[in-house]
């Protein structure tokens, strides 16, 4: 197991968030994070990469075992390693170039030669499409040519698993199959992802798990293809219901 996440739990002031999530993953897995807005989604993952503190939980990460509430500095900074966080709205640097969004981590962050992370991050571009914008500034980019530009930062540091939150909830509908593409292409090179996402389609048609939360709370997980097909609680019943109506009304 590459990933064992145990009882994680999180309050904002007295208001409980997460309420003991846990998740096993796999090298190669693409796991869905769904569920209604408020459920506790983006915070999970936040704790997993320490952009917010748990109030309790482990991780055993290639048979590293951290304390997601007490890790130190040192144990952050070797999780973060291995590790790549794709946001919901890009995150980038609006006074850098294209070019040089990705290869400020490998040069500042881990120390690499400029032009070994230049190499690293035209090859990074090209993966994602943009490799023709490496002088461009986010300003002259759409949403989804930034969103690509996010995650060719995310895969130049050669990551053992990318987080995604909500990576097309700012695109304007027409950019969002662009930015699912380079992420469907990942899954099929066999990157481990995980993905707060309320794109049903491709959490149905790319992922192999899914974990459905509400109220901070697990309320199902299991194989994509069993929640979609046979989802076992009546919760899960009602959200895949609501799923699919909302589709047939879009049509």
């Amino acid at each position: 197991m590459m990933l064992e996440i145990r009882d994680v739990k999180k309050k904002f002031e007295d208001q409980p968030v997460l309420e003991g999530i846990s998740l096993d993953v796999e090298k190669g897995d693409v796991v869905a994070i769904l569920g209604p807005s408020g459920s506790g989604k983006t915070t999970f993952l936040r704790c997993l990469n320490f952009l917010e503190r748990a109030d309790a939980g482990t991780m055993v990460f290639d048979g590293d075992r951290v304390d997601l509430h007490t890790a130190t500095r040192q144990e952050v900074v070797r999780v973060r390693r291995k590790t790549a966080f794709v946001f919901q709205n890009y995150n980038l640097f609006l006074n850098k170039t294209v070019l040089q969004n990705v290869t400020l981590g490998l040069t500042a962050g881990a120390g690499m030669r400029k032009a070994e992370a230049e190499d690293i991050a035209v090859k990074a571009l090209r993966k994602v499409g943009m490799a023709e914008r490496l002088r461009s500034y986010p300003s002259q980019l759409s949403g989804g040519q930034q969103q690509r530009v996010a995650i060719a930062r995310a895969i130049a540091s050669d990551p053992e698993i990318i987080y995604f939150d909500e990576p097309t909830s700012a695109l304007d509908p027409e950019l969002i199959g662009e930015v699912l593409t380079v992420m469907r292409r990942l899954a099929e090179e066999g990157m481990t992802m995980l993905i707060v996402t309320h794109e049903m389609d491709f959490a149905r048609n790319v992922s192999n798990k899914v974990l459905f939360m509400e109220g901070g709370r697990v309320i199902e997980s299991g194989s994509s293809r069993d929640f979609f097909e046979n989802p076992r609680t009546d919760r899960s019943k009602e959200f895949i219901r609501a799923i699919r109506t909302r589709d047939a009304q879009g049509k």
